[in-house]
């Protein structure tokens, strides 16, 4: 098997039983190659197999040669809309294997969805529907274009089974996806040992987090250990929201076990992109109470956190901790100012002309009601857009007394790189968008007559806006678009 480039880890095992439980996957009648995501199969030694041996590795879960000999369903707990649940942990999913890129040398997680049933399933089945795996298919491409820190989509196969769901029409079909990400570390896994009262575990998992995951925050005493580690953690998850935020992106389930401690978002089920700056638009039909709302997503995040600290009491004073957490608020803002320049392809200037920017952009997104991702498109680049600006849909808007302040602030601002523009995707009449609307009509297609090329044009759509914003991943052998 040509894996040779390849460098597989197994370290989730050093941890030791407590953290985890070995299963076996699934047998499934079927393994159908649906969805291979060649260029990071490339950035971790993997992109040389064949596709049987994909579908050996990633369908029938044969192990990679140097990582774990089974697979591991990781052990967690989690507050589920601020309701405390000691009986989650993996129950249809695993760890597969762990890999490193080899582009800049991040340990990552290889990990299933609809793998079959662990010992944390309850009464369900382990699986994922096959319209699950593409709405993942969709929003990690999506977020990855849009520049928010995001699990990659690895691996999609459908999996010839009938599964009865009451939130889609069923019989459905079935698949097991693969995920990329940066860990698979919750805050719900420290949740867990601070509910069964095993600070010992909790000074280990945090010691194993920052080994593999954030060095920097190492400090020889353990207090100054656990403070750094929060500190980072905050950072991190500051980010990843604020990145949230300027996408318009809505994850719908911010539960304490979807947080995770290296910030990377992950694990996609009602989500939504906001048509327009709503604070109120939910993602997911059972949020009645709009508690993971899209403006109420950074709230949700530091109501997180705080568990987080928490659990770390046993090793750092409550003050210290307590003064890390309210980093948050700083970090976040920072990292708001920072998505919106970078969504709009605009360069860091002071202090004070980015703030008042950033709260004439956001105020008029609010305030008009203007499509949300149509407005980041037709001011990429700030006023070197202005005459495309004219010819948009919004162009009235855009003349209204409501962008005044807006367009005032753009004087300050400069492009970080104009020769951007000329990428022929800022010629297009409209963004590449994806609401739900658009998601249910790729759907479509492939629930009536197994036809994948209105999804494979989505998806080369949505590189192509990676490619003009620069944000699609760098091959090994070459710079970023």
């Amino acid at each position: 098997m040509p894996v040779t480039t390849a460098r597989l880890a197994q370290h989730h095992a050093e941890l030791g039983d407590a953290f985890y439980d070995v299963v076996a996957p699934a047998a499934f009648p079927q393994t159908i190659l649906r969805f291979r995501n060649q260029l990071w199969a490339e950035r971790i030694g993997l992109g040389d197999l064949t596709d049987g041996e994909w579908i050996a590795h990633f369908g029938r879960f044969i192990p990679l040669p140097g990582s774990f000999p089974q697979p591991l369903a990781l052990r967690y707990h989690g507050h589920q809309f601020r309701s405390y649940n000691p009986d989650l942990g993996d129950g249809r999913g695993f760890l597969f294997a762990q890999a490193y890129d080899l582009g800049d040398g991040r340990l990552l997680d290889l990990a299933t969805k609809g793998s079959g049933p662990t010992p944390w399933s309850r009464t369900a089945d382990g699986r994922l529907t096959l319209k699950g795996g593409v709405r993942e298919i969709l929003a990690t491409a999506q977020l990855e274009a849009l520049g928010v820190n995001t699990s990659k989509t690895f691996s999609l196969i459908e999996t010839g089974e009938a599964l009865e769901r009451g939130d889609e029409p069923s019989p459905t079909r079935s698949a097991v996806l693969v995920r990329l990400s940066h860990s698979h570390i919750r805050i719900g896994s420290f949740q867990r040992f601070l509910a069964l009262d095993e600070p010992d575990n909790i000074h280990a998992l945090m010691d194993h987090t920052i080994r593999l995951h954030m060095p920097e925050a190492w400090r020889a005493e353990t207090p100054d250990r656990a403070v750094a580690f929060l500190e980072d953690v905050c950072r991190r998850v500051a980010r990843t929201g604020a990145q949230w935020m300027a996408a318009g992106f809505v994850h719908g389930v911010l539960n304490t076990d979807n947080i995770n401690v290296t910030g990377e978002s992950f694990d996609y089920g009602p989500w939504r992109f906001a048509p327009v700056n709503d604070p109120a638009f939910t993602a997911a039909y059972f949020d009645t109470q709009g508690l993971y709302s899209f403006g109420r997503q950074p709230e949700a995040l530091f109501w997180n956190l705080s568990r987080l600290a928490e659990c770390l009491m046993p090793l750092a004073p409550l003050e210290r901790l307590e003064a890390a957490l309210k980093q948050f608020g700083p970090n976040l803002q920072d990292g708001f100012a920072e998505a919106i320049l970078a969504r709009l392809g605009l360069a860091h200037t002071d202090e004070a002309a980015t703030n008042r920017f950033v709260a004439a952009f956001w105020g008029f997104l609010a305030r008009s009601g203007a499509p949300f991702e149509r407005t980041f498109f037709d001011w990429y680049g700030g006023l070197a857009s202005a005459t495309r600006a004219a010819s948009s849909p919004s162009a009235s808007l855009y003349a209204s007394d409501a962008f005044a302040p807006v367009r005032a602030s753009l004087e300050a601002m400069t492009p970080r790189d104009a020769s951007r523009l000329a990428h022929p995707y800022f010629a297009d009449a409209d963004p590449c968008t994806l609401l739900i609307e658009e998601v249910e009509t790729l759907w479509a297609p492939i629930a009536d007559r197994d036809d994948w090329s209105v999804l494979h044009a989505k998806l080369a759509a949505i590189d192509r806006m990676a490619e003009a914003y620069g944000t699609r991943v760098a091959p090994l052998d070459g710079p970023a678009a």
